[in-house]
């Protein structure tokens, strides 16, 4: 396409916009009460209100959102940066997020994620489009990166999430509970050789359901007894199951750090190895995502609360947006223990 072509485009696009004045003129009011019209929670009358809209019904008007944004300094959009993106887990996440948001009066930019590290890059793209507040899923933010946020007066909250190193604010799941009440299950049930499969060893979540279940062990007179890692991916979880089942001392329970890991050692176990689960092996998940319900993996799993998560999340950008400067929040969201059939548990 060429310049003039594309010059062409857009004076002709230009030429068809309705301007607020022309409005006004019809409808025999003044731009002002145009523009309170079509601001939310503005007052006008009712005759004015039917004389506008029916004036802009006639001429095709819609009003600029990025003007009247520049205005009232505030977009109304905010930011979702989200990492691991094809996992159900977080695209169920999204759905949940953008719904609740635009009930809100909020419009969600998405900015997909490749890589945790790749933050860096996604996070000031947001903020070049005014957005009033982020919502970080699935990965944690510098301290550089959080300094520029509050110098551009741009709230953010990680999700599932936390930085002790920042002043961000974040909601998440009680992981390091989670982690203990998995451990008891297990020995309660009679299980000796407890294994667990890690997600990606950086984040918060990983080490908080890591510590929660290996303290829990000590407490009760055991060790870990096999640990490997993976990346929360399905892929990672079956490398990581094939490690710890192909010996002669496998483990008798596997705890793993996500769902789709522990779908993974599922598969593993009942197809490539044929393990009796959960007579010979039990396995446990956490998210409950909604494929661990299927009768195909049936797994037992904590469930994290994804209305509560989104809710809190939500709650806490919103006054973080309207009480600018106001003190850090963390907050701590308990879940539960699903039981179906893919572990023996008290």
């Amino acid at each position: 396409m060429t310049t003039k072509t594309r010059t062409d485009r857009k004076a002709k696009k230009e030429s068809k916009r309705v301007s607020s004045i022309e409005v006004a003129r019809l409808a025999g009011v003044s731009q002002a009460a145009v523009s309170r019209v079509f601001t939310p929670n503005a007052s006008a009358s009712p005759e004015t209100r039917r004389k506008v809209l029916a004036a802009a019904k006639k001429l095709g008007y819609r009003p600029n959102a990025i003007a009247r944004s520049l205005i009232q300094q505030s977009t109304n959009i905010i930011g979702l940066a989200m990492v691991r993106f094809t996992n159900p887990f977080y695209a169920h996440l999204l759905k949940e997020f953008t719904n609740k948001l635009q009930e809100r009066g909020y419009w969600s930019l998405v900015l997909n994620v490749a890589e945790d590290n790749h933050i860096e890059q996604a996070l000031p793209i947001a903020l070049q489009y005014q957005v009033d507040g982020i919502i970080v899923t699935s990965a944690t933010l510098t301290s550089k990166l959080a300094d520029e946020c509050a110098s551009a007066g741009t709230p953010v909250v990680l999700f599932n999430r936390y930085a002790i190193e920042t002043n961000v604010n974040a909601v998440c799941c009680d992981s390091i509970s989670a982690g203990r009440m998995i451990a008891d299950a297990l020995l309660d049930a009679g299980h000796q050789r407890l294994a667990y499969i890690a997600g990606e060893e950086s984040s918060s979540t990983n080490r908080d359901r890591e510590r929660g279940y290996t303290e829990r062990l000590q407490e009760r007179g055991h060790t870990l007894y096999l640990r490997e890692s993976g990346d929360y991916s399905y892929e990672s979880g079956v490398v990581a199951a094939r490690q710890m089942l192909n010996r002669a001392d496998r483990p008798d329970a596997i705890f793993c750090a996500n769902d789709l890991m522990a779908m993974a050692t599922l598969d593993v176990a009942r197809h490539e190895l044929a393990i009796k689960v959960p007579e010979e092996l039990s396995i446990i998940g956490f998210d409950d995502m909604a494929m661990a319900s299927w009768p195909a993996y049936s797994l037992t799993t904590f469930r994290q609360p994804m209305d509560r998560l989104v809710d809190a999340t939500i709650e806490v950008l919103l006054t973080a947006i309207e009480n600018p400067g106001g003190d850090r929040v963390i907050r701590w969201i308990p879940g539960t223990l699903v039981q179906r059939t893919s572990a023996r548990v008290a």
